[in-house]
């Protein structure tokens, strides 16, 4: 059986009340009480219930965190971000990862939920607004991380993807590639579908408009990006894009791996390659790539913030904060 606060208590040879005075009020308790109940905790080997004592207080110290992709170093910015702002309020972050599958992200919802933590970072996949109001009745904050919530309907943190696409694309037409292709997928995702909206939005407003085709892939990952890159050489040269824009870092590392004939790399001599995210790897891969930047760190403490501020006025508006990107150039989209 666990130990107990009451045999803490008769170990130290003092009352329940003196007990609980030392853990939670030590400045109330004597020199000699706060040292014998130590010692009967050491002794005992006795482990606070932490979750008892939030129920019984009406609140917890505890933050969900769900991402869409654990194995993205950008997500582990951001959750990093937010774990330096909880611990500098005295909170603590419980996260996972979906993996893009929507029945994993709502038994992560679920179980934050039966948890009863203080509020949720989500980074969605899809519709997840029905969940989000379940949370909310239930008395559970809410804050969007990496999605815009147009509807201002929940708070969100994010960065404008729509400028992000267009700022890559910019790039590209700026130095001269005429046959452009987004490198994507899936398309439910708000992020992908920004970037390829910013993009199109580049091309179309060129002074002599280059080709934009879309080459779909069905994740956000290396694997994605090497399969993407190996259909592209398997067409006739003359059908090659001369510029890749892919939705993130992780599938512009598998274009980069994928792209190699004979020994010889082809980035950036025949296509030119953009990022997204920016994730330290990127300045290390064998073509160091040029990417947009996102302020990981940065997005996880602003929307760590903005959650316990919801969480203590659940009566406060939702409010839309989004980063501007940048632009990083690289040797991928040298001349």
């Amino acid at each position: 059986m666990p130990v107990s606060i009451r045999d803490v208590a008769q170990r130290a040879g003092v009352s329940v009340g003196t007990v609980s005075n030392v853990l939670n009020r030590p400045d109330e308790v004597s020199a000699e009480s706060v040292d014998r109940v130590s010692r009967a905790i050491d002794e005992l080997g006795y482990v606070r219930n932490d979750a008892a004592r939030q129920l019984r207080a009406g609140v917890s110290t505890t933050v969900g965190f769900v991402v869409l992709n654990g194995q993205n170093p950008f997500y582990n910015e951001v959750v990093r971000g937010a774990e330096d702002e909880a611990a500098q309020r005295g909170n603590a972050i419980l996260y996972g990862s979906t993996d893009e599958d929507p029945g994993r992200e709502k038994v992560y919802l679920d179980l934050f939920r039966q948890q009863q933590v203080r509020g949720i970072l989500l980074a969605p996949y899809g519709d997840v607004l029905p969940h989000l109001r379940s949370l909310r009745r239930a008395g559970i904050a809410t804050v969007l991380v990496d999605r815009f919530n147009a509807d201002n309907e929940f708070s969100s943190v994010s960065l404008d993807s729509v400028a992000g696409g267009r700022m890559a694309a910019q790039h590209l037409i700026d130095i001269g590639r005429r046959r452009l292709a987004f490198v994507g997928g899936p398309f439910q995702l708000r992020q992908v579908s920004d970037r390829l909206a910013g993009a199109r939005a580049a091309v179309d407003n060129a002074d002599a408009p280059p080709d934009l085709e879309v080459i779909a892939v069905d994740s956000m990952t290396v694997e994605a990006g090497i399969d993407a890159g190996r259909r592209l050489l398997a067409r006739p040269r003359r059908e090659w894009p001369d510029a890749l824009l892919a939705a993130n870092d992780l599938i512009a590392l598998g274009l980069l791996q994928s792209l190699i004939v004979d020994g010889r790399l082809l980035v950036p001599r025949e296509f030119a390659l953009v990022g997204f995210d920016d994730i330290p790897f990127a300045a290390a891969a064998a073509v160091p790539l040029t990417s947009v930047r996102q302020p990981g760190r940065m997005i996880g403490r602003t929307a760590l913030r903005t959650l316990l501020e919801e969480a203590e006025d659940p009566a406060s508006l939702p409010r839309q904060t989004v980063f501007p990107p940048e632009l990083i150039i690289r040797a991928s989209t040298s001349a």
